[in-house]
């Protein structure tokens, strides 16, 4: 696939995504997100990759759907593209972002300036979230007379908890990186000048780690996050122990361990 809206390199065991419509503020399109997931798919197969960091190009990280060319063309009775009606969430029916993005190497978010709308709601279920002092984040979907997507009303609530998430999506307003840190939306915020370093300095230490382990350790998080049934919880968690015990990464892990040197997986 030939990019035009994203930017996809390698920097080392680094997948960068950057979002490439700076004139725009990144604003997102249908075509955009089927970029977005084919460079998902890219990284996810290429076996030097460890883990993968989206960002923005120029001020912005992504300013939400950009209304033109989706909400004005939905309203004047055409599909924005590929199936959007057809998806989930306005998405195309060729892309299942939750399924791809969860099941995906681990994925860091560095936002660097305004993320609105989708902007924010893609990156909920990523795995770690940097953003700048500079950025914004804004769930204004009430003010433009609709309702959150990508399951966002479920992991906005797992990251900041019921009362913030509610307070966020029903104001609409705004919240600076700072804030959005310390309320559990980022994980970390940083200077400007000091976010891509961090992101892609979190993506190397992950990096390090065997792919196997870390897909399994997502499916994880993603199932057992939401049980209540905690043996089910255990069962998975012992199935999945019992698969590792009998792969090479686990062998080169112990024997990395008992010669006193650092582990290969790439």
């Amino acid at each position: 696939m030939a990019y035009e809206q994203i930017i996809y390199e390698t920097k080392g065991t680094i997948a960068l995504i950057t979002l490439n419509r700076p004139d725009r503020l990144n604003a997102w399109t249908p075509q955009m997100m089927e970029e977005l997931a084919h460079a998902i798919e890219t990284a996810n197969d290429d076996k030097s990759v460890g883990s993968i960091v989206m960002t923005g190009a120029g001020r912005g990280f992504c300013a939400g759907a950009d209304i033109e060319s989706t909400f004005k063309t939905r309203i004047d009775g055409s599909d924005p593209g590929n199936d959007t009606a057809g998806g989930s969430g306005g998405v195309p029916a060729t892309v299942d972002w939750i399924k791809l993005v969860r099941e995906s190497k681990p994925l860091i978010a560095a936002v660097n300036g305004p993320a609105v709308g989708i902007g924010v709601t893609m990156i909920l279920p990523f795995d770690v979230i940097v953003t700048s002092d500079a950025a914004k984040f804004g769930l204004v979907f009430v003010k433009m007379g609709i309702v959150p997507e990508l399951a966002s009303s479920h992991f906005l609530i797992s990251r900041m908890g019921w009362g913030k998430a509610s307070e966020m999506m029903l104001s609409a307003r705004l919240y600076s990186g700072q804030e959005a840190a310390e309320l559990g939306l980022a994980e970390h915020c940083v200077s400007a000048n000091e976010l891509l370093d961090k992101a892609i300095a979190i993506g190397e230490q992950i990096a390090t780690n065997p792919d196997t382990q870390l897909r399994m350790t997502k499916k994880l998080l993603t199932e057992n996050a939401v049980t209540t049934d905690l043996d089910a919880a255990q069962k998975l968690e012992t199935k999945f122990l019992h698969e590792c015990w009998e792969t090479p990464e686990h062998e080169e892990a112990v024997n990395a361990f008992l010669e006193k040197r650092p582990a290969n997986f790439r």
